[in-house]
């Protein structure tokens, strides 16, 4: 792994993982002070990470994007577009055995589980039914798209019951998918992306206050 790759995993790991918070200012030296690296892959690291959507210009410096309620909004539209149209495909494939793949996924939360792993299988879940469609471009979509909600994802996650309804609603796209019924598939993975960005969005909006006496910037537009 070159120094450009350690310094951009690092980092972007930090950023989805709130290490380093929305609206949290980073400067060269500081990174290359961090991870011991030079300035050239440090900033051909963060020109990657703009262009995620993870970090800004600013000035001279960079910020760490803020969490923008009304892109969540925009991104859950991009989703249902891709994940469905993958869906149907994982539907109609003649081989649907790697649905148990991700069932056991699922079922490898429990009570005792970190809620870093609920969020990574979460995550997960849309990214590897996606691969299973085969449709390499439907999968860098996905996948990009989630790699984007990961932050706010993160703190829904502290609500137990928001993540056992997405349990739920996983494990019944899973069943229709493993009957072959592509358009029930459809119908409830819609059905759960938009309620996942209206109980995200609702959530984040009234939470706004208390993420920012954290120092998380949180915009509306």
């Amino acid at each position: 792994m070159s120094q450009m790759q350690n310094v951009e995993r690092q980092l972007r790991e930090m950023i989805l993982g709130l290490e380093i918070g929305p609206g949290e200012r980073l400067t060269e030296r500081w990174i290359e002070s961090q991870f011991g690296a030079s300035r050239t892959p440090v900033r051909a690291a963060l020109l990657r990470l703009e262009t995620e959507g993870l970090v800004g210009r600013d000035g001279r410096g960079w910020t760490v994007a803020p969490i923008n309620l009304a892109e969540l909004g925009q991104i859950a539209v991009y989703r249902e577009a891709v994940e469905v149209a993958a869906v149907r495909l994982t539907a109609a494939l003649d081989d649907r055995g790697g649905i148990e793949v991700i069932a056991a996924m699922l079922d490898s939360c429990d009570a005792e589980t970190p809620r870093e792993e609920w969020h990574r299988v979460g995550l997960d879940f849309h990214i590897e039914l996606a691969r299973l469609s085969g449709n390499e471009f439907l999968l860098r979509a996905v996948r990009d798209a989630m790699t984007r909600l990961s932050r706010a994802r993160w703190l829904e996650v502290r609500d137990e019951k928001a993540l056992g309804r997405a349990w739920t609603e996983h494990h019944a796209i899973l069943a229709a998918v493993r009957s072959g019924d592509a358009e029930q598939a459809a119908r409830l993975l819609s059905a759960h992306i938009a309620g996942s960005r209206d109980r995200l969005v609702t959530s984040l909006h009234d939470d706004r206050r208390g993420l920012r006496a954290r120092g998380f910037a949180v915009v509306a537009a």
